[in-house]
């Protein structure tokens, strides 16, 4: 699924005043792109983790029941990785089916087996960390260095919840009835059904199936269509594991991912849904899910904020831009997508901004040196083009970048800078989902907060400033999900993640993670006030 959101930005809020910056200020852009001979494979040091035309389902790999398949390619080169199961209704019926029959089983083992067992699975991926960066490289595009903090990062979700399985808390409650005792158990939900976006192949499945085994749910796993291999061998490591058969299935699907969607949130066994992506897709999904009343979890699309104060740490500013804005080419939702610079810091701000984006390194993600790869297919780069096309039009200026990298690859889009953005422009309002940052000027803090606010969505926020009370101040009035104060990078297991508005609702890593997997089921114990017997 397109991991992409529009937003409505009101054209009233423009920007009147334009930047004085100028391009002839800054040396001539050079070019650090490379190139990746197409005809080199990757080699795995365990070549049974790559799993081609098979899916995971009740402890076993199997075809898909029509035996179709679709084709995989790398976004670097556009070269076939290989193939995977076109699964359609019928097959992930049975899939269901085996995560209710492990359900029954697999509720009533202990928190600590189940401890165990997540820790296991951790322990291989970090033992299987090279295999896995190579995937996701391959399938995805994100330099090496990249995908191999995705390994780290995504493992570091069965570590979290693996010590969190044996910690599942209920309550005793004062009654106000004399005689009575209340108290509360914590239940896991039931088979889960699980939809994950390519651009973290490996972190988006890990964070969404830690906490749903930690508290005894089983789960079907729909994987990316683009990024399929690494959720396959993310399975082959769970088997290995020894988590039993029917606990985690993993299948996959690409022209048929509606059809699977739609039974996923219309079979009454599933009794909970968790999604990433798209904005449009979620809303339809909850649509879906209404029929059977499941618990829902949406981590949606963003349109993050990020303001620089006069009065911040420029140096620092830059350094956190460049890491939420530039982060996996710029495809994660919770990317800078409006970068907001206080007029009297702005010059500077953006001469430093453009120096470090200067010095990135274009190519092949296996190639040695290179920062960024491709974008993940034709549809992304179309979509950056026309965001760089249409603020070009209405009076910004491309202080680097702006064009696409056809010699490259078929996927590639220079890192690129533009100054003098106003609200009338695309960027303004959608999520670019790309390598492309544009700088808006402002003016005041009430100013540039009514302006980060003015999106129908919420997902993160950022923003640098070393007045204590404004720090405060901003935090509480940004109406986002998660706020990034001084930093560019937010995310962390054991914090709870997701927005607000149409970013969606529920929170993925930390305690309120497990949550969203649990009911709470409340037990009144009468009779309690008799006396004793003596």
């Amino acid at each position: 699924m397109a991991f992409l959101q529009r937003a409505l930005f009101p054209a009233s809020r423009a920007v009147a005043a334009r930047s004085q910056f100028r391009r002839s200020a800054l040396p001539a852009i050079a070019n650090p792109f490379v190139r990746l001979s197409s005809t080199m494979r990757p080699k795995l040091r365990d070549p049974s983790l790559f799993k081609e035309n098979v899916c995971y389902v009740n402890g076993e790999w199997v075809a898909a029941g029509s035996g179709k398949t679709f084709e995989v390619h790398d976004p670097a080169t556009g070269e076939l990785i290989g193939t995977c199961p076109e699964f359609d209704a019928q097959d992930t019926e049975k899939a269901i089916k085996a995560a209710e029959v492990a359900f029954e089983e697999f509720r009533h083992r202990t928190g600590r087996e189940r401890s165990k067992l997540l820790r296991k699975w951790y322990d291989l991926m970090v033992e299987n960390a090279g295999d896995l960066a190579t995937l996701i490289t391959w399938e995805n595009g994100k330099p090496t260095a990249d995908a191999k903090g995705e390994v780290t990062y995504a493992a570091n979700f069965l570590e979290w919840f693996s010590e969190e399985a044996p910690r599942i808390y209920g309550d005793t409650i004062p009654s106000s009835v004399p005689g009575n005792r209340v108290f509360t158990i914590k239940e896991p939900v039931g088979v889960c059904g699980l939809i994950t976006p390519w651009n973290f192949p490996a972190a988006m499945i890990t964070r969404k199936i830690g906490p749903a085994l930690a508290v005894g749910c089983t789960v079907v796993c729909k994987a990316p269509g683009e990024t399929p291999y690494t959720p396959l061998a993310l399975a082959e490591l769970a088997h290995r594991a020894g988590i039993p058969r029917g606990v985690v299935n993993v299948i996959t699907a690409l022209n048929n991912t509606a059809e699977v969607g739609q039974v996923l949130t219309t079979n009454p066994t599933v009794r909970k849904v968790s999604f990433t992506g798209s904005t449009p897709v979620g809303k339809l999904l909850m649509k879906q899910c209404a029929g059977t009343l499941k618990k829902l979890s949406l981590e949606l699309g963003g349109n993050a904020p990020f303001i620089v104060f006069d009065d911040a740490d420029i140096d620092l500013a830059v350094a956190g831009a460049i890491a939420s804005k530039f982060r996996s080419s710029g495809q994660t939702c919770v990317c800078a997508n409006r970068i907001f610079v206080q007029r009297g810091v702005y010059d500077e701000f953006a001469a430093k901004f453009a120096d470090k984006v200067r010095a990135f390194r274009v190519g092949n993600g296996f190639q040695q040196g290179v920062t960024h790869g491709p974008l993940i297919h034709q549809r992304a780069v179309d979509k950056v083009e026309q965001h760089v096309r249409d603020a070009q039009q209405k009076g910004a200026t491309v202080v680097l970048g702006g064009h696409k990298l056809p010699d490259l690859g078929p996927h590639f889009f220079q890192p690129t800078v533009l100054t003098g953005m106003t609200a009338e422009m695309a960027m303004a309002a959608e999520e670019t989902f790309g390598p492309v940052a544009g700088l808006f000027p402002f003016d005041t803090e009430e100013e540039v907060v009514r302006l980060a606010n003015a999106t129908p969505v919420g997902l993160a926020g950022y923003f640098f400033s070393r007045d204590l009370h404004r720090v405060h101040r901003v935090a509480e009035h940004l109406e986002v999900g998660m706020v990034g104060v001084n930093t560019g990078l937010i995310s962390d297991p054991a914090a709870p993640f997701g927005g607000v508005k149409e970013s969606g609702f529920g929170r993925e890593g930390s305690l309120y993670g497990v949550a969203e997997y649990q009911v709470t089921k409340m037990v009144t114990y009468g009779g309690m006030g008799r006396p004793l017997q003596r």
